[in-house]
């Protein structure tokens, strides 16, 4: 686990921000490299499938030339949703790092063992920079309400 991958993410997560979109930013690492990087569109491209998470994992996906990501890790700012959650499951990453903890939505740890909802052994670390992750929802959804 390095945090400076979370630093990057936590970036990705302000652009989005900046753009009026829920500040979420991922990105997957292999090798010690940032081979794919991902960052929450669903205002600006009408999909709701344009969640970090899956940005990241299209990105990797292109990058290597393989659907599979074994042997690769996500770094994301926010505890994956269910569909994600999936996304990751298929992808075959090995490891997901996230910041902040989702209790409502969250299916890695919070919600749902990612490991027994989707019969994998990916390795979960959260709460990684979690205050920084939290403060940029917290500072985002009080602009918003």
């Amino acid at each position: 686990m390095d945090s400076r991958f979370m630093y990057r993410a936590i970036e990705l997560a302000k652009e989005s921000r900046a753009e009026g979109e829920i500040p979420v930013g991922a990105v997957i690492v292999k090798n010690g490299e940032i081979i794919g990087e991902g960052r929450n569109r669903r205002e600006k491209e009408n999909r709701a499938l344009s969640h970090a998470e899956t940005e990241a994992i299209e990105a990797a996906n292109r990058a290597t030339g393989d659907w599979r990501l074994d042997g690769c890790s996500l770094y994301v700012t926010l505890e994956p949703c269910l569909m994600c959650t999936g996304a990751i499951a298929a992808a075959r990453l090995s490891e997901v790092v996230f910041g902040a903890y989702d209790t409502e939505r969250g299916y890695t740890v919070s919600r749902a063992d990612i490991n027994k909802l989707a019969d994998t052994s990916i390795s979960v670390f959260g709460g990684i920079k979690e205050d920084e992750c939290k403060t940029l929802l917290d500072e985002f959804f009080k602009e918003i309400r």
